[in-house]
């Protein structure tokens, strides 16, 4: 395996990350940006109010995604295996 070989991988590696946190980062950051915005117009500083309105869109976002997200580790895991011989030769 060569160091352009590894990076390849890593970098591939990385990109799956991003692509697999994007969804659910990004509706955390809506979510929390919203609520932190009716809590600033409110002045209610209550720290369960933002909580549960993340944890309820982050459970529906993970219900939505999830079959992508599975599939999509699946895919890049069925490629790194089948890769194997050409890393190790």
């Amino acid at each position: 395996m060569t160091p352009e070989m590894a990076l390849d991988v890593g970098r591939d590696a990385l990109w799956v990350i991003a692509l697999l946190s994007a969804p659910l980062l990004l509706s955390a950051l809506a979510v929390g940006l919203f609520v932190g915005m009716i809590q600033a117009a409110t002045q209610i500083q209550e720290m369960t109010l933002t909580f549960i309105p993340k944890l309820i869109v982050l459970a529906l976002a993970l219900l939505i995604a999830g079959p992508w997200m599975l599939g999509t580790l699946t895919e890049f895991t069925i490629t790194l295996f089948q890769s194997i011989p050409e890393l190790i030769g």
